[in-house]
C-alpha cells in the first residue's frame, strides 16, 4: 500500500501546515492598527500642508508602521522625497530612490492610484530610466478615468524626450498644451523637443508661450528664459537674447541655471 501521505492533495496539505503552524499565516494589520495608521496619516497630511516636511515624513513612516497597506500615506511619503528634490536635488535629502520606494509600496496597495502611476513616470525620469518611464505613462496617458490628462501626457513626452525620440516627444507634448493651455512646462518641454529638431521659431514661439502665462509663477520660469536666449542668438537677434539672460540672472543669481545665463551674458558685452 502507497503511504497515505502521497494520497494527500495539495490543498489539504495546506491545509494540514497550517493548522500545525497557525503563527505563519499573516493576517494583516489589525483594526487598531488601521485607526492609528489613518490618524497618523491625517497629521502627516496636515503637517505637509503647513511646509512641515520632516513632521510629515515622521508620521508617513508611523502610519506604514502600523499599516504597509495605506496607499495615501505612501504616496504623501514620495511627495515630501520630491519636495526636497525641488528645492535642492544635490541635498543629501533628495532621495530619488526612496520616492520610488514609497510610490510603489502605494501602487501595490492600490494599483489604480493614477497619480502615484504618474509620479513614478516622473521619479523614473530623475532616476535617467526614461525606457521605464514610458512604460508607465503611456497608458496612463490613454487611460479615460485619469483626471489630469496633460501630467500623463506631458510626462510622457518629457520621458520621450531623454529617450531621444523626439519624433515621438512631439505629439506626446501638443496633447499636453492642448488638454491644458496654461500648463507652462509642458510648452517649455516642446520648446526643447523643437529646438532638437533645429525648427528654431516654432522653439521660440513655444518657449515664449510658457514664460507668457502668469499663472502658476510660470513667467518666473528661469529655464525657459535660458533657453530662448540660446534660440534667439541663433535667430541673430541679439537684444532679445540679451534681455532674457538679463531676466534669468535675475530670477535666482545661485541656481546651476542663473549662473550660465550671467556667464552667458557677461561674454556677451
Amino acid at each position: 500500500m502507497r503511504p497515505i501521505f502521497v494520497r494527500l492533495s495539495w490543498g489539504a496539505l495546506l491545509l494540514v501546515l497550517t493548522t500545525l503552524v497557525p503563527g505563519c499565516m499573516w493576517t494583516g494589520p489589525s483594526a487598531e492598527d488601521v485607526k492609528v495608521a489613518e490618524a497618523e496619516y491625517g497629521l502627516a497630511s496636515d503637517a505637509f500642508g503647513r511646509q512641515k516636511y520632516r513632521l510629515t515624513l515622521e508620521h508617513v513612516e508611523k502610519a506604514l508602521e502600523r499599516d504597509d497597506g495605506n496607499a495615501d500615506a505612501a504616496y504623501l511619503g514620495a511627495m515630501v522625497m520630491l519636495v526636497f528634490c525641488a528645492q535642492d536635488e544635490h541635498s543629501t535629502d533628495c532621495r530619488y530612490e526612496k520616492a520610488e520606494e514609497f510610490i510603489r509600496v502605494a501602487l501595490e496597495a492600490k494599483p489604480e492610484m493614477r497619480d502615484a502611476q504618474n509620479a513614478l513616470g516622473v521619479v523614473l525620469v530623475h532616476m535617467n530610466r526614461p525606457s521605464e518611464a514610458i512604460e508607465v505613462l503611456e497608458p496612463l496617458s490613454k487611460d479615460m478615468l485619469y483626471a489630469s490628462p496633460e501630467k500623463a501626457w506631458g510626462n510622457l513626452g518629457w520621458a520621450l524626450l531623454e529617450a531621444d525620440r523626439v519624433d515621438d516627444a512631439i505629439p506626446a507634448l501638443k496633447r499636453a498644451v492642448a488638454a491644458q493651455p496654461l500648463f507652462c512646462v509642458g510648452h517649455y518641454r516642446l520648446g526643447v523637443a523643437y529646438q532638437k529638431k533645429k525648427q528654431l521659431k516654432a522653439a521660440r514661439q513655444a518657449f515664449t508661450r510658457a514664460v507668457g502665462i502668469e499663472e502658476g509663477a510660470c513667467n518666473r520660469l528661469q529655464v525657459a528664459f535660458w533657453e530662448r536666449a540660446r534660440v534667439q542668438k541663433q535667430l541673430g537677434m541679439v537684444k532679445e537674447m540679451r534681455a532674457d539672460l538679463e531676466k534669468c540672472r535675475d530670477l535666482g543669481k545661485m541656481s546651476d541655471v542663473g549662473k550660465k545665463c550671467a556667464a552667458r551674458l557677461a561674454r556677451s558685452e
